[in-house]
């Protein structure tokens, strides 16, 4: 009556161990670590590199755990953070410029079990320690944007028509305003922009100074415009965390315009702000070689061009027309110009730009172009005793050149002022343009050891809860109260094992789920405890009462533990941060507690009592 078949133990011997397997490099925990990857081409990485490093860190006096040559690149690792710190200013005056000398926490797991597949879990930002940042999108210059956008399709479509049109910009109070000579061509240009510029509201108005068309975003395009350039700052933002190797990072909205960016394990926060915060892009636009610059000093630019300055601070005049954004750039790497050693970003085109490129530099062999490197930066100021935050916009011209040939899918770009300049904007391009600047408005830091202090309490909780419940269990029901104990604790090495295995992150609120799951799978246990209890005092055998007890227990347990499930599914869905960590970890639990509240404690009964013909049971 109550045994089970071999296949049953065998597959409860089998999860018995993965989840042991799985669940074990937690256990290892992690050490402060230094990762050195190389940054410019020409720089290498190779046992000479991690000779002289090692060299320069005992010269140093700085005690080095191990230090190996990893896919990443070389990985030192340190006994403590101290050291840390000190080791990465050492290795970064050892190997100088080509290298990225990050701080990095790295997993201190032995390699047979890394060979396996076995890898901790992450551990958020409230355990780990990192930064939490809340980015507000500036949306007003997300509509500006939007309004440069649809001047620069404006003046295409109309050149492209051979429509004769004076101006075309924007309006002082926003929109765009178009002026012509003649009604009958600005008539036919209204009707052109209205079937290829549909978002916009289009009027004709006239006046002794001209012809003109006012178009203007209305307020629901607007309001897409502006939902659109959060969306894309925040698939922007994942590609630049991405870029930066955190693990497991917390990305998402709130509210109609701010963005919070949480980073655990992320120790050099001021790296992380540049790189989050930053807008550059390039810009590529033909000189304007029939004026010259001193006429736009002079306040006369001409209608098509803008005055800008190089950085030597020389003035420059370039076409408005711009020919390449980049947006069109798929891939960015920095390194070093082959002739003359300096700076350069090398830079792939996806194919709709290097089609407009090609076409539009095969056209203009011999004339000059010129490469615009623009940066948006708040810069804090003090007004009256109070401190305010200004946007900056700074465009500079980094480079000017003839077109000698066709310019394809891949060319380079130089005249940056350091290597890591052009790393930064080898990152900003790859990982895509911001849709509009974003400021930080909020930072929180939390640093190791609080998260230290975070795990200390939260594991301590979950201890003392389990062990509590763990005595009253052994007390109250003697022998199947100790089984129901070991399944508790199996309970727990599963749950673990499951949120490593999907390399899931672990924060406070999920120690609390863990813990909610070691009473559920209490309760389940009470319920056939008490069942079985139940069927003794109804005068039935041990055996009948074991099995009538679990057959009885197990739609009352299965229905308490779906409703659950489906509690913390909806927690998952609709929550967001801490809610969801709580989500998964109760998830978990009460897939793990049904196996072990039903099959692997009727194992063990079954094992101490199923060969016993008579007996007392010890419940």
């Amino acid at each position: 009556m109550n045994q089970y078949p071999l296949w049953k133990y065998v597959l409860i011997v089998i999860v018995l161990l993965v989840g042991t397997l799985y669940a074990l490099p937690n256990v290892f925990g992690e050490d402060p670590a230094i990762q050195i990857s190389v940054n410019v081409r020409g720089s290498t990485l190779d046992q000479g590199t991690l000779t002289q490093v090692s060299t320069a860190l005992a010269k140093a006096n700085i005690a080095v755990k191990h230090a190996d040559l990893t896919p990443q690149g070389l990985l030192v690792r340190l006994y403590d953070t101290d050291a840390q710190l000190k080791a990465q200013d050492v290795a970064r005056e050892s190997l100088g410029h080509g290298y990225v000398i990050a701080l990095n926490l790295a997993p201190s797991t032995p390699h047979w079990l890394t060979a396996l597949g076995a890898a901790p879990m992450y551990l958020g930002l409230d355990l780990r320690g990192g930064v939490h940042f809340l980015m507000q999108v500036d949306m007003k210059a997300a509509i500006d944007h939007a309004e440069e956008r649809y001047v620069s399709d404006s003046r295409t479509l109309l050149r492209e028509k051979k429509l004769h049109y004076l101006t075309v910009d924007r309006a002082n109070g926003g929109g765009i305003t178009v002026k012509f000579k003649e009604r009958q061509e600005r008539d036919q240009a209204i009707e052109l922009l209205r079937k290829e510029l549909r978002e916009l509201q289009l009027v004709a108005e006239d006046s002794p100074e001209g012809f003109y068309v006012s178009g203007r975003i209305p307020e629901k395009e607007r309001h897409t415009i502006a939902s659109t350039a959060v969306q894309q700052n925040l698939t922007t933002l994942r590609n630049r965390v991405n870029e930066l190797g955190v693990a497991e990072p917390v990305l998402q909205r709130q509210g109609e315009d701010r963005i919070v960016v949480q980073l655990p394990g992320v120790q050099d926060t001021a790296r992380a702000k540049e790189i989050l915060g930053a807008t550059a892009t390039l810009e590529f636009r033909m000189m304007d070689e029939e004026h010259l610059p001193q006429e736009a000093l002079a306040g006369h630019t001409p209608a098509s061009s803008k005055l800008y300055y190089e950085r030597s601070g020389r003035p420059i005049l370039l076409q408005k027309r711009v020919l390449l954004t980049g947006e069109s750039v798929i891939d960015a790497a920095s390194g070093l110009e082959n002739q003359t050693g300096s700076p350069a970003v090398f830079i792939t085109l996806n194919s709709k730009g290097a089609r407009i490129f090609s076409q539009a530099t095969r056209e203009l062999v011999g004339k000059r172009m010129a490469v615009v490197f623009i940066e948006t930066k708040i810069e804090n100021k003090t007004v009256d005793g109070h401190e305010i935050k200004e946007k900056k916009t700074v465009e500079e011209v980094i480079n000017v050149a003839v077109i000698r040939s066709e310019l394809g899918k891949r060319f380079q770009v130089t005249g940056l002022e350091s290597t890591g300049e052009a790393r930064n904007l080898a990152l900003l391009l790859r990982a895509g343009a911001l849709a509009a600047p974003m400021e930080i408005v909020e930072e929180r830091t939390i640093g190791p050891s609080l998260g230290q202090d975070n795990i200390a309490t939260g594991v301590r909780s979950a201890v003392i809860g389990s062990l509590m419940v763990m005595c009253f269990m052994g007390f109250y029901y003697g022998m199947m109260g100790v089984i129901s104990d070991l399944a508790l604790l199996l309970n727990i090495v599963l749950v673990v094992a499951l949120l490593s295995i999907v390399q899931a992150t672990l924060t406070l609120p999920g120690i609390a789920g863990i813990t909610l799951t070691v009473g559920m799978a209490v309760d389940a246990n009470v319920l056939i405890n008490e069942r079985i209890r139940e069927e003794l005092r109804n005068g039935n055998s041990p055996h009948a009462s074991i099995a009538a007890g679990y057959s009885k227990a197990f739609l009352t347990i299965l229905d308490a533990h779906v409703t659950a499930l489906i509690g913390a599914i909806a927690l998952f869905m609709f929550g967001t941060g801490p809610v969801k960590g709580f989500a998964v970890t109760l998830s978990l639990g009460i897939l793990t507690s049904l196996f072990t509240a039903i099959m692997f404690t009727r194992a063990i009964v079954n094992l101490t009592y199923g060969r016993q013909r008579t007996m007392r049971l010890s419940v």
